[in-house]
């Protein structure tokens, strides 16, 4: 597949990823009771983490891997079966003590457990098809599960409880799957299934997840426990304000999860960096025009999006814009680490993200609401400097390539 048809094709499957999570929830809040759409987004909230999870553990360290040959195939044929298998243990035993306790939030829980394997397993067909070149399958599978999703969930009637729309949403996803199994199988067909290299301590994966962890929950955790210690409406009013920015954060998860495939086919090591550092560029260009087109919304329209929330998001506006701007070419740094050395991540990851809430602690002491948004963006400024003062560091000592970073991704390394 030639290189921009797979951007095109990658790009297009985060935003048809994007639009399924997104509308899954807006038809499950017009099916459901208050009360069950509450209990609904609990478990949802419960799957996205599991999904991140899963994403860094198997599916990042995938992405890094280069080259079409039979141990790059047999990765892929190895990531998806961990994944089969690991999902299942942690599903089965999900269910088994959600059965046991009482209430409707728990017996969805308990079906999340049961159809957990299968929307876990079509998330891994999706790096596996980005590592072989093969983003246009991914968007395929992908496609098929929005139309089966949208049309078995919009055949449930009013009033179904959680645990059903649950039930539904992930067996919805079996066609996909089953489209992804075949065609993953006979792309990786006669490779081997090895699973001891994804257990192994040197495996990138766990690097990933401890960055998952951190770079996700840290500055959120932060925002709520100001929320109740302090002001209540700070939680409220970055929460609608970042919510602005959604279609933003579809491109940043491109970016890192799906773009090593896509700038690993450039030849050398400076080709690399210097395609992230544009992809920065337009990255952050963009985030300062979304935040421009934001701003000029009328009063009404904003209101139509968030309500009440509106006039407090608009004033933070400027601040969210500016964060964004500046994560767009952190996030790109991030890219461009680990395509030189993957292990360079990690630091930079607990450190600013700590220096985030810091800078978030002391902005809202000094100057409320707006002052925690400007204390984000700084945080965000921050990393983003560090991560291209690493990446310039490591371009100038010519830190080895993606070869030795693929078996190290298999867990062969240290």
């Amino acid at each position: 597949m030639r290189a921009r048809t797979a951007v095109v094709c990658s790009v297009a499957d985060q935003g048809v990823a994007a639009l399924t999570n997104i509308l899954v929830l807006v038809v499950a809040a017009r099916l459901s009771t208050v009360a069950d759409f509450a209990r609904f987004s609990a478990v949802y909230l419960v799957f996205t983490v599991l999904l991140g999870v899963s994403g860094a553990y198997t599916g990042q360290p995938l992405v890094l891997r280069r080259g079409a040959s039979d141990e790059t195939r047999g990765a892929c044929r190895s990531a998806f079966g961990f994944t089969l298998l690991v999902s299942a243990v942690i599903g089965g035993l999900l269910a088994a003590v959600c059965v046991l306790l009482p209430g409707e939030t728990a017996r969805a829980l308990a079906m999340l457990g049961i159809v957990l394997p299968v929307v876990l397993a079509q998330d891994t067909a999706r790096y596996a098809f980005a590592t072989l070149h093969a983003q246009h399958l991914a968007l395929a599978a992908d496609t098929l599960r929005l139309a089966c999703v949208l049309g078995a969930l919009a055949g449930q009637p009013h009033g179904a409880p959680a645990a059903r729309l649950v039930a539904v949403w992930g067996l919805s996803a079996l066609p996909a799957l089953l489209l992804s199994v075949t065609v993953l199988h006979r792309r990786t067909a006669g490779t081997p299934v090895l699973l001891k290299p994804l257990f192994r301590k040197g495996h990138l994966g766990r690097r990933f997840v401890v960055e998952f962890g951190v770079g996700n929950a840290t500055s959120q955790l932060s925002v709520l426990g100001l929320g109740t210690v302090g002001n209540p409406l700070l939680v409220g009013a970055l929460r609608g304000a970042t919510t602005l920015f959604g279609p933003l954060n579809v491109l940043f998860t491109s970016a890192t999860g799906f773009g090593p495939p896509l700038i690993g086919r450039l030849t050398t090591e400076r080709l690399r960096v210097r395609a992230t550092a544009a992809l920065a560029a337009v990255l952050a260009l963009t985030a300062a025009g979304w935040a421009t087109v934001l701003a000029l919304l009328p009063g009404s329209a904003g209101r139509h999006l968030l309500g009440d929330t509106w006039p407090t998001a608009a004033a933070l506006l400027p601040a969210t814009g500016s964060q964004y701007a500046a994560m767009a070419v952190g996030t790109c740094g991030l890219l461009a680490l680990r395509l030189l050395d993957p292990r360079t991540t990690l630091s930079i990851q607990v450190v600013f993200s700590l220096a985030a809430v810091a800078f978030l602690t002391g902005g809202y002491l000094l100057g409320g609401v707006m002052g925690a948004a400007w204390g984000l963006c700084l945080g965000s400024v921050c990393k983003a400097v560090a991560t291209w003062t690493r990446v310039a560091r490591l371009a100038r000592r010519g830190e080895p390539g993606l070869a030795p970073v693929s078996a190290t991704a298999a867990g062969s390394g240290p």
